[in-house]
């Protein structure tokens, strides 16, 4: 189990619509309980992005790095790592 950072957390209320169309969690505990039910992951840069995504079957081949910040699974935090969710 994954023990997701107060960064991290924030990161994912803040920025749920980019996935949802409804919020599925509004306080922090709630968030870390989804994730961990989603099976969540952060990873600390891009490539690391690329790599999960495409060993999960995603085609990313085409993307740059910077498009990789707009895939919808994906969440940019603060201290610069990244959360996937697959939802």
């Amino acid at each position: 189990m994954q023990k997701y950072s107060k960064t991290c957390l924030e990161g994912f209320l803040k920025n749920q619509g980019k996935l949802f169309d409804e919020p599925v969690a509004e306080t922090p505990e709630e968030a870390e309980e989804f994730l961990e039910e989603c099976m969540a992951v952060v990873v600390k840069s891009l490539k690391e992005v690329r790599r999960f995504l495409d060993e999960s079957g995603m085609d990313v081949s085409g993307l740059s790095l910077e498009e990789l910040k707009e895939v919808e699974e994906v969440f940019p935090l603060e201290d610069g790592t990244y959360l996937i969710v697959e939802a």
